[in-house]
């Protein structure tokens, strides 16, 4: 919906310089095309770039004063049931002025502070400064479906939405050491921490407070472990997902602007069409995504899908020139190098979906409740993994990528790290042989989470992993899904990420998440007579990408593989003894088991070369 930014100066009365904090402010212009704004006074500053989704008109300019001009706020999101609130303001004597969520929002907190968090169902990231306290607040959703990043820096507290407004407001702009460890071990930076020194972000369901005098106060308001214990048995689990599934689709359709569905053809997406072809919505959009090679293909299910609703079908392909330069472009949006590798088309889609729809519906986090990923099989029979590891040198195992990255798997003897490194593409023995890089990361955050999967799922490998992938995986999913649709001004919701559902799920016998061939049984069972059976049984291939050939066959990417090789990033201490010479031949030579050890500096390198250097 928005893009927020704001300067607090520390125990000073020095005046927030109205020039950086519009550049900060500007730096965010994609997420907000429709309306800017700004708030100072002496050493506090806030901005605001407006996405008008819910009243477009001037009445949901913000930053949002209070009535009484005690609260000020930057909010981006939404919150679905805003309305429900009406009756109770007007009876608490507060005027409803507009038909935003962004006055609702602002007058719970003043009627009833935080305690109201419990109470929304949305997505947010929402900052209020107190002028008689002189205190700031920010406040992150349960999930982190919006992104609030912050810095102290000489004497002065930034935050903004992306990363890019806090190095244009001079944030310097550092790679930290244990972040770089996580990006190559783990694929990404999971926490409060960044891949920046000095640069982190809010928690999912969590609340920052700042006073003026320096003091700063961290505290979690929503709890997914407690949540779960907490939850009352579900009596009917498939009448009770079907309803609250149609339930949170509903709610993700409350906009003032045209919305779609990225619709990828998978059981997720297909599933949210059906829910609103059930609930009788006319004339949706879809946009999907298609590939030339088969394997990769799933435009024909999305096709399928569209037609059997009477729903717009537009698709697209993006390939050798057109891929690169979208590949340089969301490495500027995602403000890190790309690790999903789809994140350059999600863009495309969303820059074809622009002239027709705002608000796009994703899929997204179907997979970590309810066990999607092929890799979660790999921990259904721990002990067969050892089998696996004394044989994985057969042909079977080498010659056939699935099986080769399974026999590497194998390798990892402690079970906590066969959950830490399940998301991972290549493995701590990997890097040791390939990279020469010895010492994985610290992974605090990652362990702290893994230590309530195991209270909360003890001995159960795969239940543990979800848990844990909630936190962490799905966390870069969603702000993959954010930077690159926010990249062409649309926001995206996620009906799977409904509170009720993401409780409740977890609140399941394994037998409704890990029964049959693919797993996913509740969603199956309950789209069961919505869904034709090409979609119900058809071979999950998600938003996979055949980057190995467009390294090596694509011209834009051929120059810049060459590159690649003597690339910047090789000077830098911790990857200095990396022989990118050598995995470059190695993948010309046909080598395809270099593509998971290529692709992550391939794209540190794309990010270090067209992101870093502007800063």
């Amino acid at each position: 919906m928005c893009g927020i930014n704001g300067i607090l100066h520390l125990q000073s009365q020095k005046k927030v310089d109205e020039r950086i904090l519009t550049r900060m402010r500007d730096s965010l212009e994609h997420r907000g095309p429709d309306d800017k704004g700004l708030f100072i006074e002496t050493n506090i500053g806030l901005g605001h770039r407006r996405l008008s989704i819910l009243d477009v008109s001037s009445a949901g300019h913000q930053p949002f004063l209070s009535d009484d001009g005690r609260y000020v706020m930057v909010y981006n999101g939404e919150i679905y049931n805003f309305k429900d609130f009406y009756p109770e303001l007007k009876s608490n004597g507060f005027d409803i002025k507009t038909s935003s969520d962004t006055e609702v929002l602002l007058k719970l907190f003043e009627l009833y502070g935080l305690k109201m968090l419990n109470r929304l169902n949305g997505m947010f990231a929402f900052v209020i400064w107190d002028k008689k306290e002189r205190k700031l607040t920010a406040v992150r959703d349960r999930m982190g479906v919006k992104p609030l990043y912050y810095s102290f820096y000489n004497e002065t507290f930034y935050f903004a939405s992306e990363q890019k407004a806090l190095f244009t407001a001079g944030v310097p702009l550092k790679m930290a050491k244990d972040g770089m460890e996580e990006y190559i071990f783990n694929r990404f930076v999971a926490g409060e921490n960044t891949l920046y020194e000095n640069v982190k972000k809010v928690l999912p369901g969590h609340i920052l407070t700042i006073l003026e005098s320096g003091k700063t106060t961290n505290e979690k308001w929503w709890d997914l472990k407690a949540e779960i214990q907490n939850q009352p048995k579900i009596k009917n689990p498939v009448e009770w997902f079907r309803e609250t599934f149609d339930d949170s689709v509903k709610l993700r359709m409350v906009s003032d602007v045209p919305a779609g569905v990225l619709l990828s053809g998978g059981l997720d997406s297909s599933s949210i069409l059906a829910s609103l072809n059930h609930q009788n919505h006319k004339d949706i959009q879809t946009f999907n995504i298609g590939f030339k090679e088969k394997e990769h293909n799933e435009s024909h299910l999305a096709k399928i899908m569209a037609e059997k609703f009477d729903y717009g079908f537009h698709t697209m392909q993006l390939e050798d020139n057109a891929l690169f330069d979208k590949l340089v472009n969301s490495t500027y949006f995602q403000d890190e190098p790309i690790m999903h590798l789809s994140e350059p088309h999600i863009l495309a889609l969303a820059q074809l979906a622009k002239p027709s729809v705002k608000v796009l519906l994703s899929g997204e986090g179907a997979d970590e409740l309810m066990g999607g990923y092929v890799r979660y099989k790999a921990l259904k029979y721990p002990s067969l993994l050892n089998s696996i590891a004394t044989i994985g040198h057969m042909d079977y195992f080498t010659t056939k990528p699935r099986y080769e990255k399974l026999a590497r798997y194998s390798q990892i003897k402690d079970n906590d790290d066969l959950v830490i490194y399940n998301g991972s593409n290549i493995y701590p023995n990997d890097i040791v042989k390939t990279f020469g890089i010895t010492a994985p990361p610290k992974n605090e955050y990652r362990k702290q989470i893994l230590q309530d999967a195991k209270s909360l799922y003890p001995n159960n490998l795969r239940r543990q992993a979800l848990y844990f992938d909630q936190h962490t995986y799905l966390c870069s999913l969603l702000d993959r899904n954010d930077r690159c649709t926010m990249g062409a001004s649309i926001e995206c919701r996620e009906p799977f990420l409904d509170q009720r559902l993401i409780i409740g799920l977890g609140s399941l016998d394994d037998k409704w998440l890990f029964t049959g061939k693919k797993w996913k049984f509740i969603l199956k069972s309950a789209m069961a007579t919505r869904l034709p059976e090409e979609i119900l049984k058809f071979k999950k291939v998600g938003l996979s990408v055949p980057w190995g050939d467009y390294l090596i066959k694509s011209p834009g990417f051929i120059a810049e593989l060459e590159a690649f090789s003597k690339s910047d990033l090789f000077r830098i201490p911790y990857f200095e003894h990396i022989n990118a010479h050598k995995l470059v031949e190695n993948l010309r030579k046909g080598d395809t088991k270099m593509i998971p050890y290529i692709m992550p500096l391939f794209m540190m390198h794309i990010w270090l070369k067209n992101y870093a250097n502007k800063f």
